[in-house]
This record gives structure tokens, sequence and C-alpha cells, in this order.
């Protein structure tokens, strides 16, 4: 009998537990602006330029060097798709909770959800709207 996550070596068994194997992780993430309205307007190379600001003004020039791909971009909304490797995901999570402003607009990145696995960022219950 075999179980997932259990390997037998001989007669005894031994657990092995893996953590996640993905090698990158995905954010959907939003930018807040006050006001609140249609006062910015962000291209999707002016938003990846703000990430890459965040990054570098907290972690320096190797910062801003860190591999994040912008997916998906909203404009409308300022919500966006980001893959990040799993290692740097910390580092990009802590740069984009210190933003202030953008474009001299107080603004803040909102954390939406994170998931190792994209597909999972495709839908989000909270935002289905039944009849």
């Amino acid at each position: 009998m075999s179980r997932p996550g259990v390997e037998w070596r001989g007669s005894a068994a031994e657990r092995r537990v893996h953590r996640n194997p993905s090698h990158y992780q995905y954010l959907k993430v939003g930018l807040e602006c006050e006001p609140r309205g249609p006062g910015l307007r962000l291209s999707d190379a002016a938003f990846k330029q703000t990430i890459v600001a965040a990054l570098r003004g907290l972690h320096g020039e190797i910062g801003a060097a860190l591999p994040v791909d912008v997916l998906k971009f909203e404009e409308r909304s300022l919500t966006a798709i980001l893959r990040v490797r799993g290692s740097d995901l910390v580092k990009l999570w802590s740069a984009l909770t210190l933003v202030a402003s953008c474009k001299d607009k107080k603004c803040a990145f909102r954390i939406i959800q994170v998931s190792p696995f994209l597909l999972a960022l495709a839908g989000n219950s909270r935002e289905f709207i039944l009849d």
C-alpha cells in the first residue's frame, strides 16, 4: 500500500515532506491612491518602474535588479499580476508595503492574493456575483 509523501525503504517507511516545488510565486497586487477618483493614470511600464523604484529604495541596486515580471496589468483598476522567484518574495512584498507615493500622490500597494500557482489567481470567490 502506497501513500503520498511516504517512501518505503526496505521494511521501514520514511516520510518525506516536500516544500513548495514551484520556482516562482505569483502576486495579485493593487495600487490604491488618494484622493480616489480618475486622477492617476499609469502605463504598464510606469507601473513596473514604480515597483523597481520601491525595490531600489529598500534594497538598493541589488533589489532593483531582482527579476519581477508584470504578467498582466489593468490600467483602469491599477491592479497587476506579478511573477517573482520564491526566494525573492519577501523582498518584493516588503518593498511594496513601504511605497507611500506615486507621481506625487499618496499611494499604497495592496497585496490581494499570493500563490505558487498562476491559475489560482484566475478567479476570486470574493468577487463572484451571484444571482
